[in-house]
């Protein structure tokens, strides 16, 4: 039996199709592949952005930035003394690019100008760490990207 050409085109037409359509399914169906998205309220997120923004530009002409040390012990904040004096309020929110369900948010205690985060909840891998803060009327945001 002869095929001719528009026989064989349907047929590699169908059999891309078939391929293309495996591949879908697959990505759907399978549990390894994970389709969250990165803020689950983006929407609300999206509408403080230009706070954040002010909060960047407001750490970022501070004369003095805050300091991170990696350890076996976790990772160590270091803050300067005139952020310590005039500190009043704030939270450390660490967020795994990888997995969300390792994402963790602290409140800002200091002790001797330092704050430990211990290592038994910071996998190794990559981290993107925020540091938001307030000094007086004023909202600060320190973010850094590390790989512990």
């Amino acid at each position: 039996m002869k095929i001719n050409w528009g026989t064989g085109l349907v047929i590699a037409l169908a059999a891309f199709i078939t391929f293309i359509m495996y591949f879908v399914i697959t990505m759907i169906t399978d549990k390894d592949y994970n389709h969250d998205l990165v803020v689950e309220e983006y929407y609300k997120q999206e509408i403080g952005f230009q706070d954040e923004l002010n909060a960047e530009q407001n750490a970022e002409n501070l004369p003095y930035k805050i300091q991170f040390e990696k350890s076996k012990e976790g990772i160590l904040l270091i803050f300067p003394q005139e952020i310590a004096k005039t500190f009043q309020k704030g939270s450390i929110s660490f967020y795994r690019v990888s997995d969300k369900n390792m994402d963790f948010e602290k409140p800002i205690v200091l002790k001797n100008n330092q704050m430990q985060i211990p290592a038994s909840q910071v996998l190794a891998g990559r981290w993107n760490i925020s540091v938001r803060w307030q000094m007086g009327d004023k909202t600060f945001l320190f973010k850094q990207k590390i790989n512990y």
